[in-house]
């Protein structure tokens, strides 16, 4: 069992009561689980055509860090609940009841905002900034209309297997986060997550620091791969893919580009090559990109200064970018 010190108590793994007590946790810690320029609308209401499939989402997710903005149907569930059998069936039917009618979800989404000023503000705030959206309804009907289905599940604790079913079963994105609930010996609550999207998203840069500010992550088309001698040669020139490595549901969709940060003694981004498709890897849960064309050597991009810990996992940025890097803080 997982146990965390904090100064004099101790934290031990617990589980919530219920489903509502998840929820009120997600309420409570909405802000550090997905970051003040996402909407988190905690409202249950059918969705779907009259006659046929109607289901109750848990609530949705409007991401206004990004441009266009993007709309997250929401599934919390507990590892009690079978969860792989219950979460495929659920999202399967969220995703037909979306499909069926579309602006019954703009209407929900327009009277929950109706009711929360202050995530109608942020609406607002996004709209005078982004001059494509007219008002709320044209905003919330580009919500709804021009980006497919994608969905988040929040759990307490991710089975081994989910994300391969996941991978497997559903052709739209589906983001999953873990809010695992600690306890102390004092019956204080703890709280283990990672916030959302935080593999994919820049920090904001601090005061005096060289990196470049955060880009929209809708603009990201490049995955950055670490790679060792072995598998570079045999895997990424040899056979013109690279596999086994997780990429986000939500960037799937958008890579572009992969390249090839060679590790130490090397350490530099050297080679680049365009990405066909990506692909489900064997049993894993984790997929394979498969080239367009064979990778091209680059003038190295290496660490700045030539200190720091390089690239040990992958990270995401623009082609762009990429091409005018001189160092791996400009990517």
């Amino acid at each position: 069992m997982t146990e965390l010190w904090v100064n004099s108590d101790s934290y031990r793994a617990t589980v919530y009561k219920n489903e509502a007590e998840l929820e009120k946790t997600i309420l409570r810690l909405k802000d550090r689980l997905f970051g003040v320029d996402r909407i988190y609308l905690d409202v249950k209401r059918k969705i779907g055509n009259r006659g046929g499939q109607r289901n109750i989402p848990d609530g949705y997710l409007i991401d206004l860090r990004r441009s266009p903005p993007l709309l997250y149907v929401i599934e919390n569930e507990l590892q009690s609940h079978d969860p792989l059998r219950h979460i495929a069936v659920q999202l399967l039917q969220f995703s037909l009841s979306f499909e069926s009618n579309r602006f019954l979800v703009k209407q929900i989404l327009m009277d929950a905002l109706d009711e929360l000023n202050d995530e109608r503000q942020k609406c607002e705030r996004y709209i005078a900034a982004h001059p494509d959206f007219r008002n709320l309804d044209h905003l919330l009907e580009s919500l709804v209309t021009k980006a497919g289905f994608r969905a988040l599940v929040i759990i307490d604790s991710v089975p081994d297997d989910l994300e391969k079913v996941l991978l497997e079963r559903f052709r739209f994105p589906v983001e999953v986060m873990q809010l695992k609930p600690y306890k102390g010996k004092r019956g204080t609550r703890a709280f283990s997550f990672e916030p959302f999207l935080a593999e994919i998203e820049s920090p904001s840069p601090t005061s005096g620091s060289t990196t470049r500010p955060p880009t929209n992550t809708a603009e990201l088309d490049t995955i950055v791969v670490p790679a060792r001698p072995d598998g570079f040669a045999e895997t990424f020139l040899g056979e013109d893919r690279w596999y086994a490595i997780r990429v986000n549901a939500s960037m799937r969709d958008q890579i572009k580009w992969i390249a090839a940060y060679q590790v130490a003694p090397i350490s530099a981004i050297t080679h680049v090559a365009p990405v066909r498709n990506i692909e489900p890897w064997e049993d894993s849960g984790k997929v394979v990109l498969n080239f367009a064309a064979s990778a091209n050597q680059i003038e190295p991009i290496r660490l700045a200064g030539g200190r720091g810990a390089g690239i040990q996992s992958p990270r995401y940025t623009t082609k762009a970018r990429l091409d005018s890097a001189k160092n791996l803080t400009e990517l």
